[in-house]
């Protein structure tokens, strides 16, 4: 089976029985290639420059100048970009930005810069060459044209991961494994997401859904396709191999934390252990947890960065979420929750999100934090960005009628409801 799931990363080529009683909705629609061995080449071609590219960027920004340069960037983006690593661990990093001064690699150029950071690639003997041709398969993987799910969400989970892990109750316990495991986790977490959700994939009977038994299937993909290519890049080939296959388990249970299906169990669990007060970070067990919550925390952190990008992330989400309803209503399936345009406004999408999903989890992470200064500016952005999504939410209905406050608490009325409802649309 794990290797099947490799094998059939994007569909090309799979038989029709395989894809489901939906043949035609499948991930050649959703990405709207032609033929496959047209996309093999490109591929290869573009990865090979690609590498290129972030090889000779990864070098200026570690201060090395080659004696050819190949000029591929333009020497003032670069500039801007070196400036703006120096302050990668400060919450207002414009991600956006980044990803337009390295011309679209936001996410390997953040990585070079932070395992180097981190001293994990002197720490695990890693090859500069493998790891930048496994990081170039891992954006490449990104389906671009996915409003939300793509490379650049990647790269901006990852810069969260990053502050995260220099928070002083979690620094000062982790391991240089912990650490690689979460930047790895962070940046791989989304790879090769299709643009639509699970149910989508049930429904559509989709050759994953199946695979999986309809289980975590997004995220199980996610991992099994990171393991697929950290093998197939030989990254940790020359680490003994107790230790890799630790390392991938120990991926597939961050990367599966972040089903937000699962988000009552580790909530409850968080909330357990910081009202028992029996977290020992000393132990490895606890650490893992915690680099779960911290993943999770940094997956859903959009409503918590400052308005003018948690608005644009806000945008996005809720633009895949149309575009997957545009699908279900063009092929005569029934419309899945927030996926309404006509129905679900993205005020009402964002407030109802805020409200169930992110505030619970970022006042428990503001609890374990023992609400350092970037947990109470997280906090303070949220209620924020809640005010003026209500605000925006408000207006609306001042055009159309009259606004309850019921209503001004996003959809539904129930946290658990919410939960589910905002689980199926992510």
């Amino acid at each position: 089976c794990f290797l099947g799931d490799v094998r059939l990363r994007g569909q090309t080529g799979v038989p029709a029985e395989r894809r489901g009683s939906y043949p035609f909705i499948d991930f050649r629609l959703l990405n709207n290639t032609t033929h496959s061995g047209e996309i093999g080449t490109k591929k290869k071609v573009k990865r090979l420059l690609s590498f290129q590219r972030y090889f000779h960027a990864s070098r200026l920004l570690r201060g090395i100048i080659p004696q050819a340069p190949l000029h591929l960037l333009d020497e003032d983006y670069l500039g801007q970009a070196r400036h703006m690593l120096s302050k990668v661990g400060m919450w207002d990093f414009d991600i956006f930005l980044f990803d337009r001064l390295t011309n679209g690699n936001s996410l390997v150029t953040l990585l070079c810069h932070l395992f180097n950071t981190h001293g994990l690639i002197h720490h695990f003997k890693l090859d500069m060459v493998t790891l930048h041709r496994f990081l170039v398969m891992v954006q490449e993987d990104y389906h671009g044209q996915n409003p939300y799910h793509n490379a650049v969400h990647a790269a901006d989970v990852t810069q969260a991961m990053h502050c995260y892990l220099k928070e002083p109750k979690l620094a000062s316990f982790l391991t240089p494994l912990d650490i690689m495991l979460g930047l790895l986790a962070a940046a791989a977490h989304d790879v090769d997401h299709p643009g639509v959700n699970q149910p989508f994939l049930i429904k559509t009977n989709h050759h994953l859904a199946n695979l999986y038994q309809n289980m975590s299937v997004l995220e199980n993909h996610h991992w099994r396709s990171t393991i697929g290519m950290l093998r197939e890049s030989r990254l940790l080939a020359h680490l003994p191999k107790e230790m890799t296959q630790d390392i991938e388990q120990q991926l597939g249970s961050l990367i599966l934390a972040t089903d937000i299906n699962r988000q009552n169990e580790f909530l409850t669990r968080l909330k357990t252990h910081l009202h028992n007060k029996d977290l020992r970070l000393v132990d490895a067990q606890d650490r893992h947890f915690m680099l779960q919550i911290a993943l999770k925390c940094a997956d859903i952190c959009n409503p918590c960065r400052i308005w003018e990008m948690s608005k644009q992330w806000s945008e996005r989400v809720c633009e895949e979420f149309y575009r997957q309803g545009d699908l279900e209503q063009k092929f005569e399936l029934e419309i899945s929750p927030l996926c309404n345009q006509q129905k679900d406004s993205i005020p009402s999408i964002q407030i109802g999100f805020m409200t169930y999903i992110v505030e619970p989890l970022f006042r428990e992470w503001a609890r374990f934090t023992g609400n350092s200064s970037l947990s109470e500016s997280m906090l303070s952005h949220l209620a924020h960005n809640k005010a003026q999504w209500k605000s925006l939410l408000s207006e609306q209905h001042r055009r159309k009628g009259s606004v309850t406050g019921a209503e001004l608490d996003g959809p539904g009325t129930e946290s658990e409801e919410q939960t589910v409802a905002e689980g199926d649309a992510l």
